[in-house]
């Protein structure tokens, strides 16, 4: 016998698996908290699964089962769209809500331009950014919460794919008046190694920056441990010691009023590259895959 659901119980579904929460997910819908529990019951009854675990104190849970259709349901809902535009004439391009995770620290260098492009590019895709940590965005792509995310590729386990689209090189930074700052020739990192570092102390950031020392058997002298991009910027500029940083900007000015001089590494360096996750037992729908097609030409022409 063939089971019938609708697709307003898998939207239903999906809200609730992004927020593990029934009351969160029908403020959420506009809908009634016993409207949308009979809407998930149903949708269990005629699947013969159950989709969500009840934790006590802690909200709900994806079940296995719940994993597996949250796979499919993005993609049958997206499906489903194009058949409706297609059948009542409407515009065939890619339309409905998109949400991407974000590494936190890269947002504000990239996250605007991406916006403003890609909505020039897909008017009818409504695009949001979930910013957080590298372990917070892994968590929302494993609950649902996004679909893909852009972030380092640190601490990327097996369970996700990684497509690079933009790729980093490391940069010193110095004050403005130190010695090395002056004739603006490269240098190698043990000519700083007994200055004051200033580490930009972020999760997986701070193991691939010390990684760049002892790759060349060297180790810094950390003075300071700093989670802000630009508070790292601004201590540098005030001459409390040196860091190493990649993302690259125009504007040399810092918070304090005083700049930053950036200064290349003689020493071969690995990069870093910036990538497109997602997760692997999860198809990725259309609108996912047009923002990766999108990140990856936008980052690559814009250091091109």
């Amino acid at each position: 016998m063939a089971r019938t659901f609708t697709l307003i119980q898998l939207r239903y579904f999906m809200e609730v698996a992004r927020l593990e929460n029934m009351r969160a997910a029908a403020q959420s819908l506009n809908v009634t908290q016993s409207t949308l529990s009979a809407a998930v019951s149903q949708l269990e009854n005629e699947l013969s699964v159950t989709l969500f675990r009840r934790l006590a104190s802690r909200g709900l849970q994806l079940t296995d089962d719940g994993k597996r259709l949250l796979s499919g349901a993005r993609a049958l809902l997206e499906d489903a769209e194009i058949l409706h535009a297609s059948v009542s004439g409407a515009s065939q391009g890619l339309t409905g809500q998109l949400r991407v995770g974000i590494f936190a620290p890269i947002a504000p260098f990239i996250a605007p331009r991406l916006l403003s492009g890609f909505a020039q590019r897909h008017p009818g895709i409504d695009l949001t950014f979930l910013e957080g940590t590298q372990q917070e965005i892994l968590s929302a792509l494993e609950r649902g919460e996004c679909e893909i995310a852009l972030m380092y590729d640190l601490g990327v386990g097996a369970g996700f794919t990684m497509q690079p689209v933009e790729r980093i090189g490391a940069h010193v930074i110095l004050a403005q008046d130190h010695p090395l700052a002056q004739d603006g020739q490269p240098v190698h990192l043990s000519q700083l190694q007994d200055e004051p570092f200033v580490l930009l102390d972020q999760e997986h950031s701070r193991e691939y920056f010390l990684r760049l020392f002892s790759s060349l058997e060297l180790r810094p002298k950390i003075r300071y441990r700093v989670s802000g991009y630009e508070t790292v910027r601004s201590y540098v500029a005030m001459g409390l010691g040196y860091s190493i940083l990649n993302r690259r900007l125009d504007n040399a000015m810092t918070y304090t009023g005083l700049p930053v001089v950036r200064v290349e590494i003689s020493d071969p360096v690995q990069p870093i590259d910036i990538v497109v996750v997602h997760p692997v037992k999860q198809a990725m729908g259309r609108k996912a895959q047009a923002f990766a097609r999108f990140a990856s030409e936008e980052l690559n022409d814009f250091n091109g």
